[in-house]
């Protein structure tokens, strides 16, 4: 029984869709491993998209402006990291997406090299 100086209280009910119901309770295959670095990117000539769950449309419409990571995607999705890789393995196959390996860093060129062409052109131009 609630007194008029106590607002009504509604209980707080979660908004989130439980990770199962979304990947249909599977969990990601070996052969499909996506790290948080894995550049992710929509196909050119998309199939029709009308027979995909809204999760799968969601990811798909983020990855047609180009690369993603798959870090950036679960920072805009707001899913947590499992999922998201499972909808993208899912969207992977049936041709949606197109994934591609990070660049991978430049490597240093030694010190020593750089010291002797900075000598020679000193000595040669002064």
């Amino acid at each position: 029984m609630t007194t008029s100086d106590e607002p009504d209280q509604e209980p707080i009910a979660p908004q989130l869709v439980r990770p199962y119901v979304i990947t249909n309770g599977r969990s990601l295959l070996s052969d499909h491993e996506f790290s948080l670095i894995t550049l992710v990117t929509a196909a050119e000539d998309i199939p029709r998209t009308g027979n995909l769950d809204p999760e799968k449309r969601r990811l798909l419409e983020l990855c047609s402006g180009g690369y993603l990571s798959v870090a950036e995607i679960v920072g805009h999705s707001q899913l947590p990291v499992g999922v998201v890789k499972i909808l993208l393995s899912d969207l992977t196959e049936e041709g949606y997406i197109f994934t591609r390996a990070p660049i991978p860093a430049a490597k240093l060129v030694d010190r020593h090299i750089l010291e002797e062409v900075l000598n020679g052109l000193q000595a040669r131009f002064g």
